[in-house]
């Protein structure tokens, strides 16, 4: 085979080895096509073999046919296995160890004994062979045909390697570690191991086989490698065994590498020291590898310089045991040998290779100048060796002799080269290789094939294609290069495989290697189409020629054709008789449809002197495999005609034409329709030159009519490129309106062709009602020309049975096939607008579904400028009513309410700002003018404070907990400083509600840092919410924020116009065709062609550029400043309105009162104590009580005090309000001026009042001079102008562009998809509107979500920009707040400070309101759960009684009293039999064939009869009785059953087997499907002896008579059951039917039936689709509950099981799943038993794991009624009776349970003493017992209840619950308008209300 081949392919390996090594954990992985357990490999072949043939399958990768020695791994195998397939395992008759012969028995190939067993039945001795058989539950069965074809599983054990005579095992390990051999033996310690080409016969051997250890020989080869081959070869081992052959066992492990220290040499170092006596290669361990091993010194091919080496024995064929060499060079010191070394390749051995040299190894060291070579070490490979002679003299240099050792002498007899060929293939897929290692591994292969003789071994053969399949079928790593060295090795091994001799070869075998060859060429044409770069057809024709010509050789003519079909290449061969050739000729069975050849008549031409059968050879290739620059887009066929010898049949012109039909992938074609009313045209664009033309018509009636067909202009009668008259003249419709244009009647060139269709109608006619249907299509038929290698098309043509699946060629010879075929695309002509709105009434689809767009926009534009005029009036800054107006400093405050449901309040909210300089008074959040925080809203507040706070530190947020619902979700509140311009975040996101969250009603939220603001949750929170409610166009209709420039309409309007030009791009694209050669990308389900991609880009330009353009010309337009006159002057006039009133109404002397000023003086003093954060003092409350002096005084106290507190802090906050006091307190005495004396009902008040006033004055002007010294600076009230932007947004006018492109658009689109929804006609139409639909309600439900989170994410992640709202807020601050006195210089504050709002509810409020609210909560909680229960209940009744049937009981009746005529007490024998025979049979088949006695039940399947018996001697008999009584038959137990097989009349069995009728052989429970049954004496097994009685009354009546003449029933039988089933479709029931005669080991028998009704059909009549419903409406329930308790135990953790009432909940969903399970398994237990009898209707059918299914439901459903009905008892605790009785019975709990102790210990007394007692005796014990119970044990009992219930009604406390039941009971009430008032006696009073209350 050539050095070079074998020295690359191990480098290879090796590297391989040590690329994977790196990364390997030191355990054994298996291949990627073997699944791994345990110890061992194990590989599904799908491939069927004999039993033979599928062990030696394994044995040739070391393994064997699989062991199941546990359960573990039975149920691995299963889990793998494919369905309906039987697979063979490695079971086999059991040997002698020493002869080998079959000793009977059943054991593992290997002779170990099977302990483990999954045996369908007991299997019988001496049959041949085991297998699974998942016809049975994957049990296990023997067969004696062997030769059958089975699927099989390898086992493949790691560190284990069998390997049979003249071939290798491959031993390896990873990388860091190296081979260590634990055992090795050769020879045969099993008959069963290497048999494929010996006897199949395992009768005695003759001579007796043994084995011998090659522990040592295996172990000096291998042991510290990391690769090793072991050959078998017989001259290395000897021959243990010469009748049965010998084999190799090797059983090794792997551990890692000793730590090695190696002085590296150059690969040319010749010095001398190189062999000195030191080691240069020091171990840590002492082995033989530590010898020296280093780079030949002369070339690789030729004798060495300075002396020569002879041999001295190889003048002879081949030398048996040692080459003897001999060196002509004396007077040496020393000299060493050298023999080359083909295994070791560390890092030394390869620089010798990548040298050019050779890597040699010292095999012998001293003086001697010969050397004996051990051939037993050189025949592993098939290669010539190098040995090397070195002669050392002192002083002189080294001298060098080398020789050649021939293959020819090492008597090869094997060639394990192929072997190491596909085990390193397989190594190769273990790792993940990269392409050019398989590109040069194949190019090797490709050489030695090449060069060498063709292959002659079968299993050779089979090998090598393999071991190329294995290497191609990665087609993604197969790249051009490698295409290219696989086509050769295609074709090398199919030459190979066409030359074997088939007399001596194993057919299957090589069957399999044509398989493999074809597959391997299939593999490569897939990867050869994504990376086209040489032609590879010429491999692949001459290949699959040659494995067409090994599937002839030998076949007899005239029979089924032979056929290999893989996913791309299918191959067909058949011999045939001449006169059997006129036919069609295809491939069946291929995945997709193959090429088709229709031959004519050739006896006259081509096999016109052929007398002797033809062989025919057909090929289709998916894929073109021939490079020319043509683009086929159809299959490429070859078909030809052989002579028996392979000589070609030319076929070639004829005079008749071949059809051929080359089919391609299915296309929609792009039809259109025209009205013939008039004259009609279309367009068509040629696409592809020297194409042909195939124009199809279907007219709607058969008319005449004219085409005429003009190039790039419409065609007239003296203008056309071509012209036909319609109807032609053909066979068929379809060909009369088929119009096929040559190019040559075509002008020949590419472009747009106009079609005109005239329709032929009589004189006077001026137009006919019909329409035609064209259909174009441009194909070429053309053919592969062997001598130029080019396509042609010479001597073809396109046929009329053209269409979009298949192009019809007809030519008149034979060679490869192909065709080129192009689908025209649509075009839309508007010039035909009327004629294509002409067929409105035929095709009214889209045109509507346009129309009901356009209809809904002007709807939603309707509700959407509603919404926008709404709008309006929200976006406005509150200025708060509450604001001091003297105060000047202001603060704008953003609050957002969150999204959440009821997130909006109906309460008062109240906001108070912290700073490092104060606080500001608590003021009311209110608009009057509009609601505030609604759900998802942003609200704007002014609020103003006498001086600045300071740097903001905190905000409090309060409500008063008023209205219905007061809650409020608060998201985050933005402060910002207007006179500074600073903003501050609060990031709230928290209720204020008293029962959810914290229930608290009042939160301090403290000022956001900036991490906090750049903190994940709030940048997506917020940019999500952002991009949802205004950046996304469909959402943000919805939910527009107000202060958007961009309008609702706007909005609309812009998705009206992006909805129809997506419509438009979709209409143009849909049903175009993609190209066939596209490269996809496959993602699952979803597969994506370039095609689609480039549509998808080719829409988005057309449809997203303008529609952005739209959007942003409405977002980004200013709005219009309207500056008329009359506005104008309505401007300065509601200016100056604001100027004197901007908080206050005008002052009006009838505003001012004395109440009014008290409130006045009471707000200043509040304010001002508060400002200097002292104790508020006590005010009353009451006007009309108050005293303005009091007030008065109290102010110039708080002053005074004040200023002697800060009068020495200049930074105090009082320098600071002291101006803003004094402005307050002159604006009071101008109150009290404007009041005057008449407003002061005491005399004297007024100017009492007025001095006092003046006073302070006066105190606070003094402090304002004394405190001329502050260093706080008066802050201007105006704001710093900022740097304007450049740009500022669209002048306003740019929106009516806007608007103009939203009526192009959407005017536009609208008409083009019209009219292409006209021209595709009504189903398409149809098809392309759900279509769109579903694509648009995927993109608006999902992918655009999914796309806003996700850049969400982004945002959150990476960018971390907060948005910025400065330019609104910016136009909010060019509103200032200026105060211009009014007439009086008078400002009315509308404050009132007393109000209880402006301070937080104190704690015992917010307790007291938690308490209604937690009422309130579980009371409208104890009403779901009342109203769930009832739900669930009535689903669960509904559920359980729905599963019974009443019919049911009547049916079971009526099949009882059928049977149980002639039943007697006393039945004997012959009873049973006239029994069976009259009552039975009668019965069973009844006058109605098929059914029983009523005619109304059918019989399912066929009846059968089954005893149970006793062994004989089952008991023993007492001595004194032995000689009366021979023999002891004890009554039935599972101990005593027989279970024995038997002849006839219960004789012992002549034969081994046993009897292998049922009636007398026992078959066991599970073989039966049966179950154990109660009877009245015993439970007895589902087992027995079984009879079936057939589906007849003769087969039954005829059994019957041969049991009784048999004696069936003896003494021994214990039972008899008869056993059937019938089905009642009146009443959609099975019956299953067990009749039981049983007897004891005395007396006669006992009659007892089991009738079991089951309903296997679920899904018959109305009433089971309501059950249907039921069932799912009761597991959402049960999933309900779930949910609850798992709230609940998570909350109250383990103490959760400490309450009953949730165990019996929990217990309820246990249970309910359970009964889903149940309700599951009887269905599919249902379906498998009548599945199993539609295929066995002649068989006793059994239905008992349905019935049992179906019984143990019916008892959870019973037992889940009762728990239910106990949880309705804890439901009606709210009844007051019903709890106090409960409550009566705990009281008295302990006294009944004593006197239960006492009444069980008097109940035992009397039992025992009625056991003890004489019948008299007993019934006076009974009679005192009875009236003791009832006078005193039950008085007891009243009593004790009795005194517990009137202490319980003492003593009674109604309990929490009751109070919540009073609640609902009043709300109930109230909504009548009958009011409940609870009197002192817990009595009700119910009032009628008025309706003036």
């Amino acid at each position: 085979m050539g050095d070079r081949l074998f020295t690359v392919l191990i480098l290879i390996f090796f590297k391989i080895i040590q690329a994977c090594g790196q990364e390997a954990t030191g355990d054994h992985s298996c291949p990627e096509h073997q699944q791994s357990f345990q110890s061992s490999c194990y590989e599904f072949v799908g491939l069927q073999h004999s039993f033979l043939s599928a062990q030696a399958w394994c044995e040739w990768g070391g393994g064997h046919l699989a062991f199941i020695r546990n359960d573990e791994t039975q149920q691995f195998l299963q889990k793998h296995m494919q369905p309906e397939q039987n697979w063979w395992i490695g079971l086999a008759p059991s040997f002698d160890n020493i002869t080998l012969d079959v000793k009977g028995g059943i054991s593992w190939l290997d002779g170990s004994d099977v302990i483990y067993s999954n045996w369908i039945s007991e299997p019988v001795l001496d049959t041949g062979c085991g297998y699974i058989s998942t016809d049975f539950n994957s049990h296990w069965k023997m067969t004696s045909d062997c030769n059958q074809d089975l699927n099989f599983i390898c086992e493949f054990e790691l560190g284990r390697s069998l390997s049979c005579l003249n071939h290798s095992t491959f031993l390896h390990c990873d990388s860091d570690q190296v081979i260590e051999i634990q055992n090795s033996f050769y020879g045969r310690r099993t008959p069963h191991y290497c048999r494929n080409h010996i006897s199949a016969s395992l009768t005695s051997s003759q001579d007796q086989c043994s084995w011998d250890s090659v522990l040592d020989l295996v172990s000096e080869r291998c042991n510290g490698q990391q690769v090793c081959l072991a050959a078998t070869d017989a001259s290395s081992f000897g021959e243990p065994c010469p009748t049965l052959g010998s084999y190799l066992v090797v059983k090794y492990n792997c551990k890692y590498k000793a730590s090695s220290v190696i002085d590296r040499r150059s690969a040319d170092d010749s010095r001398e020291d190189l062999f000195d006596d030191d080691v240069h290669i020091r171990h840590k361990r002492d082995s033989e590898d530590s010898k020296e091993k280093h780079c030949s010194n002369t070339p690789i091919i030729g004798a060495g310089t300075g002396f020569t080496v002879t041999c001295l024995n190889c003048d002879i064929a081949s030398v048996a045991d040692k080459v003897k060499l001999s060196m002509n060079k004396p007077g040496c010191d020393k000299v060493y040998w050298r023999l080359e070394d083909k295994l070791d390749l560390n890092d030394q051995g390869l620089d010798c290779i990548t040298n050019g040299k050779k890597i040699m190894k010292l095999i012998q060291k001293g003086s001697k100048t010969t050397v004996d070579i051990d051939t037993s070490k050189l025949r592993v490979f098939q290669e010539n060796y190098l040995v090397e002679a070195i002669c050392k003299k002192s002083g002189n240099p080294l001298e060098f002799g080398s020789i050649i050792i021939p293959v020819h002498l090492l008597n090869v007899q094997s060639t394990p080269l192929l072997s190491i060929i596909s085990n390193l293939l397989i190594e190769m897929k273990d790792t993940d290789q990269v392409t050019e290692l398989r590109e040069q591994l194949l190019s090797n292969i490709c050489v030695t094939l090449t060069n060498s003789s063709h292959i002659e071994q079968d299993r050779d053969v089979l090998m090598v294609a393999n071991a190329i399949k294995n290497l191609v079928e990665v087609e993604d790593e197969v790249n051009s290069g490698a295409q290219v060295e696989g086509g050769c090795i295609v074709e090398s091994i199919s030459y190979s495989l066409a030359s074997v001799n088939l007399s001596t070869a194993n057919l299957t075998e090589l069957r399999d290697a044509a398989q493999l060859i074809v597959e391997s060429a299939s593999h490569i044409l897939q990867a050869f189409d994504s990376k086209r770069e040489k032609d590879l057809a010429l491999y692949f024709v001459n290949g699959l020629d040659a494995v067409q010509s090994f599937m002839l050789a030998n076949k007899t003519p005239d029979l089924e054709p032979a056929i290999i079909t893989t996913p791309h290449i299918s191959i067909y061969a058949n011999r045939l008789s001449p006169q059997y050739i006129q036919q069609a000729f295809t491939i069946p069975g291929t995945n997709v449809t193959s090429a088709t050849f229709s031959l004519p008549n050739l006896g006259n031409n081509a096999l016109a002197n052929i007398k002797e059968p033809v062989d025919v050879r057909l090929t289709n290739f998916l894929i073109d495999p021939w490079l020319d620059g043509l683009t086929l887009n159809s299959h490429v066929g070859g078909f030809s005609l052989t002579t028996p010898d392979g000589q070609s049949i030319p076929v070639e012109g004829l005079p008749l034409e071949i059809e051929i039909l080359l089919p391609r992938p299915h296309e929609d074609l792009n039809s259109t329709v025209l009205d013939l009313s008039s004259h009609s045209t279309m367009a068509i664009n040629i696409t592809s030159e020297n194409a042909t033309l195939v124009l199809k018509l279907e007219p709607s009636e058969e008319l005449p009519m004219i085409l005429l067909l003009g190039y790039q202009d419409y065609p007239s009668d003296s203008n056309y490129v071509a012209k036909v008259t319609f109807p032609l003249e053909a066979n068929s419709l379809v060909e009369r309106y088929t119009w096929i244009l040559k190019p040559s009647e075509l002008a020949g060139e590419m472009g747009l062709y106009y079609l005109l269709v005239r329709p032929i109608v009589g004189p006077g006619v001026k137009s006919v009602n019909a329409s035609v249907t064209i259909t174009s299509i441009t194909a070429q038929c053309i053919f592969w020309k062997l001598q130029k290698s080019e396509w042609s098309d010479s001597n073809c043509r396109v046929g009329p049975n053209t269409n979009a699946s298949v192009t019809q060629c007809l030519c008149n010879h034979l060679t490869f096939f192909g065709s080129s075929f192009f689908v025209m695309p649509n075009t839309v002509d508007p010039s035909q607008s009327a004629q294509l709105f002409s067929n409105f009434a035929n095709n009214p689809v889209v045109v509507c579904f346009i129309g009901a767009i356009f209809l809904t926009y002007i709807l939603v534009a309707i509700w959407a400028r509603r919404k926008d005029l709404q709008d309006k009036v929200k976006v406005k800054v509150t200025v708060l009513e509450d604001n001091d107006p003297f105060a000047e400093y202001r603060y704008l405050l953003k609050i957002c309410t969150g999204h959440r449901i009821g997130a909006s309040p109906s309460s008062r909210v109240v906001v108070t700002i912290q700073g490092t300089e104060g606080e500001c008074e608590p003021h009311h959040l209110t608009d009057p003018e509009k609601p505030v925080f609604e759900r998802g809203a942003e609200d704007l507040f002014l609020l103003t404070t006498p001086y600045s706070l300071g740097e903001l530190q905190s905000i409090s947020l309060w409500h008063d907990n008023s209205g219905e619902h007061p809650a409020w979700y608060v998201n985050s509140v933005m402060v910002q400083d207007l006179e500074t311009g600073e903003k501050r975040h609060f990031l709230c996101g928290a209720w204020l509600a008293a029962d959810i969250d914290e229930c608290t009603i009042e939160r301090t939220f403290p000022v956001a840092t900036d991490a906090d603001l750049k903190g994940f949750s709030n940048l997506f929170f917020m940019k999500t919410t952002t991009d949802f409610c205004d950046g996304h166009i469909w959402y943000s209709v919805v939910s527009r924020p107000p202060s958007s420039n961009f309008s609702r309409v706007q909005r609309v309007s812009c998705c009206f116009s992006v909805l129809l030009c997506t419509m438009l791009t979709s209409i143009m694209f849909y049903g175009i065709p993609t190209d066939p050669s596209d490269q996809s990308m496959d993602m699952g389900h979803i597969e994506l062609t370039w095609s689609q991609v480039i549509i998808g880009i080719q829409s988005s330009i057309l449809v997203f550029p303008v529609n952005l353009l739209i959007v942003g010309i409405f977002r980004h337009s200013r709005p219009r400043e309207k500056k008329t006159k009359e506005k104008e002057k309505k401007k300065s006039k509601s200016q100056k309105t604001e100027k004197q009133k901007p908080f206050s109404s005008l002052v009006d002397q009838n505003n001012i009162t004395a109440e009014f000023l008290i409130k006045d003086i009471q707000r200043i003093i509040y304010l001002f104590a508060n400002a200097m954060r002292c104790s508020v003092p006590n005010l009353e409350k009451n006007p009309e009580k108050a005293d303005i002096n009091m007030l008065l005084s109290e102010l110039h106290k708080l002053v005074e005090q004040q200023h002697s507190t800060h009068a020495n802090d200049p930074s105090s906050v009082y320098w600071i309000y002291t101006p803003h006091l004094l402005k307050q307190i002159q604006n009071t005495e101008g109150e009290v001026r404007l009041l005057g004396p008449s407003g002061f009902s005491i005399p004297g008040s007024y100017s009492q009042v007025l001095q006092q006033v003046q006073n302070i004055k006066r105190l606070l002007e003094g402090h304002i001079y004394a405190g001329s010294f502050d260093q706080h600076p008066h802050i201007s009230s105006t704001t710093k102008d900022k740097k304007k932007s450049c740009w500022n947004g669209f002048p306003w006018w740019f929106v009516y562009v806007g608007w103009l492109l939203v009526a192009c658009t959407s005017v536009v689109s609208g008409y083009f998809t019209m009219l292409y929804g006209l021209k595709y006609g009504k189903d398409r139409s149809i098809n392309w509107i759900i279509s769109i639909a579903m694509s648009f309600t995927e993109s608006l439900f999902f992918t655009q979500p999914v796309k806003v989170i996700l850049f969400a994410i982004f945002f959150a992640l990476v960018v971390k920009n907060i948005n910025s709202d400065d330019d609104f807020v910016n136009s909010v601050c060019k509103k200032k707040a200026t105060y211009s006195e009014g007439p009086d210089g008078l400002r009315l504050a509308k404050r009132d400070c007393m109000r209880d709002y402006y301070k937080p509810p104190p704690p015992s409020d917010i307790e007291k309101i938690k308490r209604n609210l937690a009422k309130q909560r579980k009371a409208r909680g104890l009403i779901v759960e009342i109203l769930v229960f009832v739900g669930f209940l009535w689903m669960l009744l509904v559920v359980a009684y729905g599963q019974r049937d009443t019919n049911g009981y009547y049916l079971s009746q009526h099949i009882r009293q059928s049977f149980e005529q002639g039943i007697s007490d006393s039945m004997n024998y012959n009873d049973v039999f006239y029994w069976a025979n009259y009552i039975i049979l009668k019965n069973l088949f009844g006058e109605y064939p098929g059914f029983i006695t009523d005619g109304n039940s059918k019989l399912v399947g066929s009846a059968r009869l089954r005893q149970v018996r006793v062994k004989k001697d089952s008991c023993k008999i007492a001595k004194p009785m032995r000689d009366s009584f021979s023999d002891c038959n004890a009554p039935y137990s599972w101990d005593d059953e027989d279970m024995g097989s038997y002849d006839p009349d219960w004789q012992e069995p002549n034969s081994v087997n046993g009897s292998v009728d049922t009636a007398w052989s026992y078959q066991s429970q599970s073989a039966l499907r049966g179950y154990p049954v109660w009877g009245n004496i015993a439970l007895y097994r589902g087992g027995g002896y079984v009879v079936d009685l057939g589906s007849d009354n003769g087969n039954a009546s005829s059994k019957l008579k041969y049991l009784f003449d048999t004696t069936w029933l003896d003494v021994f039988t214990r039972a008899v059951f008869v056993e059937f089933t019938v089905y009642n479709a009146n009443v959609n029931l099975f019956c299953l039917v067990t009749l039981m005669l049983e007897r004891t080991a005395v007396g006669p028998f006992q009659y007892r039936s089991v009738i079991q009704s089951v309903r296997v059909y679920q899904s018959t009549g109305g009433f089971q689709s309501f059950l249907v419903a039921s069932q799912v409406f009761y597991f959402l329930f049960v999933c309900y509950y779930m949910f609850v308790q798992g709230k609940l135990m998570k909350k109250q953790k383990w103490a959760y099981f400490k309450n009953k009432w949730n165990l019996l909940d929990l217990f309820i969903i246990i249970l309910s799943w359970t009964t889903l399970s149940a309700i599951i398994k009887r269905t599919v237990l249902g379906d498998r038993d009548i599945a199993y009898y539609q295929n066995n209707k002649d068989q006793f059918p059994t239905f008992h794991d349905t019935a049992l299914a179906d019984t143990t439901m019916g008892y959870l459903l019973a037992f889940l009624v009762l728990l239910a009905s106990v949880k309705l008892w804890h439901l009606l605790r709210l009844n007051p009776k019903l709890y106090l009785i409960t409550a009566s019975l705990q009281r008295a709990w302990k006294d009944i349970s004593s006197f239960i102790v006492v009444l069980a210990i008097v109940f035992m007394a009397y039992s025992l003493a009625v056991m003890d007692s004489s019948p008299l005796l007993g019934a006076l014990i009974i009679s005192s017992c009875v009236i003791f119970l009832t006078f005193v044990i039950l008085t007891l009992f009243v009593s004790v209840i009795l005194e517990a219930f009137s202490e319980e009604q003492e003593n009674h406390q109604p309990s929490e619950e009751q109070e919540y039941v009073d609640l609902l009971v009043m709300k109930f009430l109230g909504l009548f308008g009958i009011k409940c008032k609870k009197k002192e006696a817990d009595d009700k009073e119910c009032l009628l209300t008025d309706d003036t209350n």
